[in-house]
């Protein structure tokens, strides 16, 4: 999988403890989310308050990240020093939450809000600690970090669906953080990372004038519109569509289930992206997951089995893109931008996810479930003509390779 065979069995160590500590930190994510039915009870929420669980760690993230880059911070501080601080951060944050209570609410806010700026430290700098292990077939080695964010992310659910009480289930995501933090500093220094340099604020022009990192990033930002609504509110579509059908189901469980499905899916997307280009199977995805998002209301309240099969293919490919656009970024970009671009471009996605997560509940509560996820379609639709602009430029690329061997 690397570059060089004498680093073959230090980097796939690597890369797994890498994605095993990654795994274990994103539980913060959706460790209060997976309990919103419980706390809206315990801390006599509104309705209207439970996306705020969710929101206030996008618009967290959003802030560290864009912070984050502006200061240079993933390529000026040690990648594994950074990345183990945030954790321990983000899971002291999460921890405080277990002191709270009713008429706590902007103390709640105030703490998932710190939650995803301490996780803006963890996901793109984890991004980057990967691809200095890997050269060759970095696509397959961002895959599997981001189906460890992908469990990470649904671990919460599975907890929940085992049916520990909330405040086990805030403790146990943030005791699995502690250890991510700890395996973070296990993990040595890859060949082809970069060392850390100095601030400039030129850097962000130079990011922004790359190409590479523009088309790129408008896929992202398709992916990213579909992906966080998805997962922060497909429990809610599969209660509401059991309930209509009159089915009986481990809710929390299905949600979990839907959303790792996207874990070898990512894996086997960057297999195939490293042979038949990063493009081209990106678009595949968003196309398949825009297809699947057309589908919800058709499938609502119908056969469970055809509740399942949605969201298997759902949850498969609505993930199974993204580790391609930040492995686009790492090779179009200079490599003493890498960390900068890779966490700008997650601060932007994340942005955008602030309006998708807050939209399918609003359309959910004008009509029903049944129509949430339609107005998600726009983000694959989008992503596809990015990367089919990129596609073109790869095979242009190609061409003259070819021409210039011949």
């Amino acid at each position: 999988m690397p570059d060089q065979p004498n680093h073959t069995g230090s980097a796939l160590k690597a890369m797994w403890l890498i994605a095993l500590a990654q795994l274990l930190v994103l539980s913060l994510w959706f460790s209060a989310s997976a309990v919103s039915p419980a706390l809206e009870v315990a801390w006599k929420l509104t309705p209207s308050q439970v996306p705020l669980l969710t929101l206030a760690v996008q618009l967290g993230f959003v802030v560290g990240a864009l912070t984050s880059a502006v200061f240079n911070l993933p390529d000026v501080v040690a990648t594994r020093r950074l990345f183990s601080a945030s954790a321990v951060g983000g899971a002291l944050v999460n921890l405080a939450l277990l002191a709270l209570g009713e008429g706590d609410l902007w103390k709640v806010i105030a703490l998932r809000f710190l939650t995803g700026v301490a996780l803006a430290g963890v996901y793109p700098v984890g991004m980057k600690a990967i691809a200095g292990w890997f050269r060759e077939r970095r696509g397959t080695a961002l895959g599997v970090l981001v189906g460890a964010l992908t469990l990470g992310s649904a671990l919460p659910q599975l907890v929940r669906g085992i049916g520990l009480p909330w405040q086990e289930v805030l403790a146990t995501a943030s005791a699995l953080a502690l250890v991510g933090a700890l395996i973070m500093r296990l993990v040595g220094d890859g060949p082809h990372e970069v060392p850390p340099g100095s601030f400039s604020l030129r850097h962000m022009g130079r990011v922004l004038r790359n190409r590479g990192f523009r088309l790129s990033t408008a896929g992202y930002l398709g992916h990213m519109w579909e992906l966080y609504a998805m997962w922060a509110w497909i429990w809610a579509y599969v209660a509401a569509s059991t309930a209509a059908a009159g089915q009986q189901v481990n809710t929390p469980l299905l949600a979990f289930l839907a959303i790792a499905a996207g874990a070898p899916s990512a894996w086997y997307a960057g297999r195939v992206a490293d042979r038949s280009g990063r493009a081209l199977t990106a678009g595949i995805a968003l196309s398949v997951s825009g297809a699947a998002t057309l589908m919800t209301p058709i499938v609502f309240g119908r056969s469970l089995f055809l509740l399942i099969f949605l969201l298997a293919i759902w949850g498969g490919t609505v993930v199974a893109d993204s580790a391609q656009f930040s492995a686009i970024v790492t090779e179009t970009v200079d490599g003493d931008l890498r960390g900068t671009a890779l966490t700008l471009q997650t601060a932007l996605g994340f942005l955008l996810t602030l309006g998708s997560v807050w939209l399918v509940p609003y359309i959910a509560g004008l009509t029903s479930w049944r129509w949430a996820f339609l107005a998600l379609t726009a983000g694959p639709a989008v992503g596809v003509l990015a990367m089919a602009r990129l596609h073109d430029t790869e095979r242009a690329v190609v061409a003259v390779d070819h021409d210039s061997i011949l």
